[in-house]
C-alpha cells in the first residue's frame, strides 16, 4: 500500500450514471466507444484503460489515460483522474480477484486512520494473455485533513 499525492491525469472517457447491475453490461461498450474515437484518430495503443467511480450510485467515467488531444466523437469527452492524496496498491492477477485489492486498500486506510473521499479508480496495465501477469493499479482519493485537526502552532 502507498499513501501519496496524485496529480490530475488527463483522460478521454464516456461518462454515465447507472446502477451496479446495469454497469456490468455497459462498461465494455463505453470503452469500445473511446477506442473507436482513438482508432479513428490513428491511435491504436499506448493509452492505459481507466475506470473512474465517482460515487456509489455509480457515476462512472470509462476510458483511457490520454494527454494528447484527438478529435472527439460520440459521447467521448476530455476529463481527468482526480488530484490529491490517495491510497493505492497494484493488483497482480486476474480481474476476477480485483475486489480483494479494493478491500485491502480500504482495510489499510482504516488501520491508518485515513478516510476515503468517495472517488476511486483503476488503471489497467498492458494487456497480458496470462491473467497471472495482469496488473491493475487501484486508487482511492482520500479526504484532506481539516485545519481543525492540525496541531496548534
Amino acid at each position: 500500500m502507498l499513501h501519496t499525492i496524485a496529480p490530475a491525469r488527463p483522460t478521454l472517457v464516456v461518462p454515465a450514471t447507472t446502477t451496479w447491475p446495469e454497469f456490468r453490461g455497459l462498461w465494455k461498450p463505453m470503452l469500445d466507444e473511446v477506442w473507436a474515437c482513438l482508432n479513428a484518430a490513428g491511435v491504436h495503443g499506448g493509452c492505459p484503460n481507466v475506470m473512474l467511480y465517482l460515487d456509489d450510485r455509480p457515476s462512472v467515467e470509462i476510458g483511457v489515460l490520454r494527454a494528447e488531444p484527438v478529435p472527439l466523437a460520440g459521447r467521448v469527452v476530455v476529463s481527468a483522474l482526480p488530484a490529491g492524496p490517495v491510497a493505492t496498491t497494484v493488483h497482480r492477477g486476474p480481474y476476477s480477484e480485483l475486489g480483494a485489492a479494493h478491500e485491502a486498500v480500504l482495510a489499510w486506510c482504516a488501520a491508518q486512520g485515513l478516510r476515503t473521499a468517495g472517488p476511486r479508480w483503476e488503471i489497467y496495465g498492458p494487456h497480458d494473455p496470462d491473467p497471472a501477469r495482469t496488473e491493475t493499479e487501484v486508487c482511492y482519493l482520500l479526504t484532506q485533513p481539516s485545519s481543525s485537526s492540525a496541531p496548534p502552532s
